[in-house]
């Protein structure tokens, strides 16, 4: 299932806690991605349908620096297929005592046109990836090779990452507070919802730095925060 371009465009202007809450109204609690954040800050959410890269625990005798003269190296060959507009996600276990991968990658990816890049491990040459102006969110930043713990060993298959499920196709959508996975068939419901929920809390948003009490007002259980919320959206343009 495709993400639809008006799709992406409505994802972009929503936040990850919107989307949260949206996404618990339907039973889902595990979807935010736990313990990242963006090397840099965003100035607008980051989405793309996610590309999945699985590590294991690396065994020592099939993690030599020659691994990498190997094209098929399953790392490598993420970087080189992952499509442009998707996000590249890669379950490194939470571990980031070893980066998951190091600024010439991501550079990689981000010359591919690829969305942007996430993992729940860290990343080597941070401050050169903050530098990129790309979306990349890690744990922390980790200077050691990833062959020291992690063995790349699937590609595009279900991963976790920080403990939230990933689907290959599913859609991420990243911004300053950490990433959320959307299941692909609720993308688009999920991303129409999350507008409406926007217009709401950006007009509560308004009253309440004005002074306004936020019983009846969030949630709307007051006909008068109904309507002028209505009158609002119609001066607003929303």
């Amino acid at each position: 299932m495709a993400l639809k371009p008006e799709t992406r465009d409505k994802l972009k202007g929503v936040s990850t806690a919107t989307l949260a809450t949206a996404l618990y109204k339907r039973g889902f609690r595990s979807q935010f991605v736990q313990c990242v954040q963006p090397l840099s800050p965003l100035k607008e959410s980051v989405v793309g349908e996610a590309f999945t890269l699985r590590y294991m625990p690396a065994r020592e005798d099939l993690n030599m620096l020659e691994v990498f003269r190997d094209g098929t190296h399953p790392q490598r060959k993420a970087v080189e297929e992952c499509p442009p507009g998707a996000v590249m996600v890669m379950d490194s276990r939470k571990d980031p005592r070893a980066a998951s991968a190091g600024g010439i990658l991501v550079s990689r990816l981000m010359a591919r046109g690829v969305a942007g890049v996430v993992t729940d491990g860290g990343f080597r040459d941070a401050a050169e990836i903050a530098s990129l102006g790309f979306p990349a969110f890690h744990q922390r930043p980790s200077a050691p090779t990833n062959l020291t713990l992690h063995q790349a060993i699937d590609i595009n298959v279900p991963i976790g990452c920080g403990d939230a499920p990933v689907f290959p196709g599913d859609v991420v959508v990243g911004d300053n507070d950490g990433v959320i996975v959307l299941p692909a068939h609720l993308a688009d419901e999920l991303a129409a919802e999350a507008v409406e929920m926007t217009a709401y809390e950006d007009f509560v948003t308004e009253e309440v730095r004005k002074g306004r009490p936020i019983l009846g007002l969030y949630p709307a259980t007051e006909e008068r925060s109904l309507s002028d919320f209505a009158a609002w959206r119609k001066l607003k343009g929303r």
